[in-house]
Formats: C-alpha cells, structure tokens, sequence
C-alpha cells in the first residue's frame, strides 16, 4: 500500500507576497514608537554609510595636496563619520530587540489563540505537529523579516542607489552606469527570488511540516507503536517521509545558489566598470585620486552590500513563505464563531429543546437530522442508545455548538446557543468523555480545570465524591502527581473519576457523559456508576451508553436510529415492549 502524508485537510491557502507583508506591516505597526525608532536609526546609520566613501575620497586628496593640515579635519570627519554609523546601528539594533521579541509573543500567542478557536472539524483533520511546527516556524520567520530587511536589505538599496546618484552628479557617465547595474541586479534577485525560488519553498515548507506531524503522531501514539512491535514500521514511515523532505529541500537550496548567478555577474560588472571609468577619468584629468580611491571604497562598500543583498532577498523570502502559514490563520475563518455583540450564557435549570433541527455533516449529501425535535426538562436524566453512527455523539456535541446546525434552533434554558458566547455556554455543559484527555499536569491542576479559582478543599472534596480521592491519596506525591501527557500514568478507571471530579468541580447546570464506563472492568465501572449517580442528582444529564447496566435508572432512554428517535421510555417500558432496537439490545446485553 502505498504511504500517504497529508498534512492536514483544511491546510491554509497560499498566499502572495503582498498578503504575507501586509500581515507583517499590522505586527509592526503594534509598536509605532518602537518601530519608528528602529526605522529612523537605521535611516541615520545608512545616510552615514554613504558619505564614509566620500570623506575616504576628500581625505586622500587633503593629502595630496599641499595644504594647511586640512587632511586631519578630513581624517576627523572620516573617522567621525564611521563612529556614528555604528553608533546608530547599535541603538538601532537595541530598539529592534525589544521590538521584536514584544511582537513575537505577541504574533505567537494570537496564532495560538485563532487555531484554539477553529471549529472541532478543523482540529479532527489537522496534524497536530504540523500546526506546531508552523506556529514556531513562522514566529522565528518574523525574526528573520524584521531584522534582515531593516537592517539589511532596505539599507542596502538605499546605499547602493545612494552612492550611485552621487556618482551620477559628479561624474554622470559612471553614475550612469552604478544605477543601471544596480537596478538590474535589484530585479533581476527579486524575480528570481519571487517567481523562481518561492514555489519550491513553498513545497519543502509543506512537507517540512508533515514531518514535524509524523513525528507528533508517532511519539503520541508510542503505546500503540510498542504494543505492536512497530517501531522500525515507524522508523520505515519516517524514512521515506525525511527523504521526500530531502528530496524537495535539495531543489529549494539549488535554486538559492543558481540566484547567486546574478550576483557574481552584477559584482565582476560593478567592478570592472565603475574602476575602469574612474581610472580613465584619472588619465585625462577629470578625476583626482582622492576620486579613485573614492569609486574604489564606493565599489568595496556597494560589491559587499550586493552580496548580502542576494542572499538577505533570500532571507527575507524565505521568511516570507514560512510566516504565510500563521498569516493565513489570521485570515481563516473560525468556523464556529459568536454572532456579533453576543451575551454570556445566562446558567438556569437546564431545560434542553431542539427545534425541528437539520444538520448535515461537512462533505456528507444526506442530513444526520431532518426536522428533529426534543424536549428535555430540566433536571431530567436522559440516556441515548443505539448502534453506531445513528446520531447520539452528534446530538451531545450540538448541545454544545461544536457544530451548528443548518435549520431550526437548539435552545438551553430558553437561550438560543448561537446566540450566546460560546465559552460561557461550555462552561456550563460539564463533559465526561470516554476517553478524557487529561493534561501533563498534576491531578490537582486537571480537576482545577474546570474552576481554575478552586481551593485545595473544593478540589479535594470534588475528587470525593467522584471516588477519586483514595487512589489519589496513595499515589506518592497525592495531587501533585504529574499524569503524562493526556494522563498516560493513570489506568483508564483512575482517569475516568479524575474527568468526574472535574466535571463536580465545573458545578454545570448539565452534565454529559459520554460512554464514560464502556472501558472499564466491573469493578471500577460499579466505583465509577456510583459516582456518576451522585454527581448527576439534581442535575440535567445526558447518558451516552452501549452498557444498559450504566442507564437503567435513567428517567428516559431515547433510542436512535439513523438520525431520528425510534423509541423512547423507561428501561422497563421498552423491555415490556418485547421488540424493537432497546428489546433487542438488551437480549444482548443478558446473552453477554
């Protein structure tokens, strides 16, 4: 079979330059006072380094000149002149660092903000390791833009046009000449930068960030890797994954070096013209050799920054195609977003309707739901059934707008969920999932989740009654015990009441539990029954199920089928009923 690497479904559009620095140009502009001081000291620093060729020029004339001792003035004003220079590139540099880092974590912390907000659909078909890969990689991009083009690129041409104009008012056939292969090499490297280069960038960027996707995936699912005994399958996986980077990373840096062309043509050009025009301006005395040493030190200072201009316009393309990933996050759609001015939820009792609702899954043809309706008082503890796929984890994930629906209303206590803040609405839905992801935090800190401001006392008194707080208690450091990442140190039952203790904590109006018992022996599924009993007393719940042991004192069993309610009732109601999908279901569960 032949290996794919997708890196995600919903990848962010390319984008062009323009877009790309028009996102630079708003993280800039956080800062105008930094920003305008880094600007103005480089504008000094670049004004300075045109005229050092000037005062080289006018010092050796003074010096071949009988004179009055003016040949110190114009040693004073050389040396003067090259102090200030680095003078204000040090401030410069200085403003730039805190500039820079300020906006950093600035651009970091909004990217890491935006992905967070992107609906569930996004994040299910996503690398997780790529996003990563590409938040980082484009923070450090920033860095590489910033301080290339200020301090490089941008005074490069400008002390490159500026020594060529003085060039064309003291001598316009030599000026002339500076300006025309400057101007060449300028576009012919940002042509080829652009148009040429790009492209493949783009294409080892891409796949530069599955690898830094493979390599999440592998190390989160190691459990899995080494129950199988798969680790050279995953050493395999990786390989042919590196040696396509290889592959295409390999095109990117050869194009770089072909750019280079141009500038070894552009430099042999400057200097073979610009020297050999002076000399000759030497010969028939129109120039001194304070002049020639001035084209001389003029063509040093503009080949070395024609040097450095190749390879910054590299820079800051490279820089370019791997900031445009965060960039187009900024652009992105969330998916699930609050309407305009919307309000907090405002908690209640929990009364759950769903209003002749249609929703259709994203690239699916045929509606899960077609003109449902439900009603569910408050304080009433519902149980969902049925075969996979017939709607019930949809139903939950509705109730909590990680979707939102394509007709009709879903309301929670009178409250349209699409027109509330969605963070204030969650916090009032407590989620027991089968699987609870638990942080590579202390036990502490996950039941804290919920309610961040908890003292130790609520947090240990909510661990109680999730029948968590005696096997916390003998673990050695208790609650400060660090879990792994998504809890991988505590078995499934232990993760399950520490997922319980947090939902007590949260208070919520509405309690979900998702198949939060299918994985546990029954033993501690009967630890963790009883827990879910308590916590659901004067609550709203929703019981999602295979187990009927886990439902059968549920106020309303609703039986799913393909999207619709075929039957609801009782445990005994619909035993008595003798057929049907819950009939049959439970001969099952006593055949087991």
């Amino acid at each position: 079979m032949t290996e794919q690497f997708d890196d995600d479904a919903h990848a962010p559009r390319v984008l062009s330059n323009s877009a790309v620095l028009a996102f630079l140009w708003r993280q800039w502009m956080r800062r105008p006072w930094f920003f305008a001081a880094l600007v103005g000291f480089t504008l000094i620093a670049t004004v300075i380094d045109v005229f050092i060729p000037v005062a080289a020029g006018r010092l050796i004339d003074s010096m071949t000149t009988d004179g009055d001792g003016r040949h110190w003035a114009a040693f004073a004003l050389f040396l003067g002149l090259a102090i200030a220079f680095n003078a204000m590139r040090q401030i410069a540099v200085r403003f730039e660092i805190r500039f820079s880092s300020a906006n950093m974590a600035d651009m970091t912390t909004e990217s890491f903000a935006r992905v967070q907000r992107f609906a569930l659909d996004w994040h299910a078909s996503t690398f997780a390791g790529s996003v990563v890969r590409k938040i980082t990689r484009g923070m450090w991009a920033y860095d590489t833009i910033t301080a290339t083009l200020w301090f490089g690129l941008i005074p490069s041409v400008l002390v490159m046009a500026g020594l060529g104009f003085y060039m064309l008012f003291t001598w316009p056939l030599v000026g002339l000449y500076a300006l025309s292969v400057t101007a060449i090499f300028i576009v012919a490297s940002v042509a080829m930068s652009a148009f040429y280069v790009r492209p493949q960038n783009i294409r080892s960027n891409r796949i530069d960030s599955e690898l830094g996707g493979a390599v999440a995936d592998a190390v989160s699912g190691i459990a899995t890797v080494k129950s199988f005994g798969a680790e050279a399958r995953e050493d395999q996986r990786f390989h042919t994954l590196a040696w396509r980077w290889r592959a295409e990373v390999k095109k990117t840096w050869l194009r770089f070096v072909n750019t280079w062309l141009v500038q070894i043509i552009a430099v042999l050009a400057l200097q073979a013209g610009l020297t050999g025009l002076l000399i000759n301006l030497w010969q028939r005395g129109e120039a001194s050799p304070g002049a020639v040493v001035f084209a001389i030190t003029a063509f040093m200072l503009m080949a070395g920054y024609m040097r450095r201009f190749g390879e910054e316009v590299q820079n800051v393309q490279r820089g370019l195609d791997e900031i445009q990933d965060i960039a187009a996050y900024a652009l992105q759609e969330a998916g699930i977003a609050d309407a305009p001015g919307a309000p907090d939820f405002v908690p209640g009792p929990g009364a759950i309707r769903f209003e002749q609702v249609r929703f259709t899954y994203a690239g699916q043809n045929r509606p899960l739901y077609e003109d449902f309706s439900l009603e569910i008082p408050a304080g009433e503890k519902v149980a969902l059934v049925g075969p996979t796929g017939s709607g019930k984890s949809t139903f939950v994930k509705l109730v909590q707008r990680l979707y939102d629906v394509d007709e009709g209303a879903i309301l929670i206590d009178g409250q349209d969920v699409r027109a509330v803040k969605q963070a204030s609405l969650r916090r009032s839905i407590a989620l027991v999932p089968q699987d609870p992801a638990l942080f590579h935090r202390s036990i502490a800190e996950n039941i804290a989740y919920a309610r961040p401001d908890a003292s130790m006392e609520d947090i240990v008194r909510a661990a109680k009654r999730a029948r968590a707080h005696d096997f916390i208690a003998r673990l050695p450091a208790g609650y400060d015990t660090l879990v792994g990442e998504r809890g991988v140190k505590l078995s499934g039952g232990e993760r399950q009441r520490v997922a319980i203790a947090r939902a007590v904590l949260a208070d919520a109006p509405i309690l979900i539990f998702d198949e939060a018992t299918s994985s546990l022996d029954n033993e501690t599924e009967r630890e963790v029954q009883e827990a879910m009993a308590d916590v659901m007393a004067g609550r709203t719940a929703i019981v999602i199920a295979h187990r009927l042991s886990t439902i059968r004192d549920a106020d309303r069993i609703l039986v799913f089928n393909e999207g619709r309610i075929v039957e609801q009732g009782t445990h005994s109601e619909l035993r008595a009923q003798g057929e049907g999908v819950y009939a049959r279901l439970a001969a099952l569960a006593v055949a087991e």
